[in-house]
């Protein structure tokens, strides 16, 4: 890992946690494994530094924790971009 403060336990556990939840809800992640990697360690450093999974292609706002809520990975928003674009917004699930 490129962060020695996140260790591959914790990655692998976040990798396998998305994709049962893609396998559960009939997607899947991103067949790019760079773009799942660099993903998931976005994901990894946003725990460690505001303590949350937040997406890492939307905007935290300092002042307004209820909306932060909904950008925890998985957002509220990614099915349905899936199922609009084949795509969530930052292109960790797919179809």
């Amino acid at each position: 890992m490129e962060n020695s403060s996140i260790n591959n336990k914790k990655f692998d556990e976040l990798l396998k946690k998305y994709q049962e939840h893609a396998k559960k809800h009939g997607f899947r992640l991103n067949k790019n494994a760079d773009i799942v990697k660099n993903l998931i360690l976005a994901l990894l450093k946003k725990k460690e530094k505001y303590g949350e999974y937040y997406c890492p292609c939307r905007i935290i706002n300092p002042i307004d924790n209820k909306s932060n809520k909904k950008i925890i990975c998985p957002c509220v928003y990614h099915k349905e971009e899936i199922k609009k674009d084949g795509h969530c917004h930052c292109y960790l699930f797919v179809k």
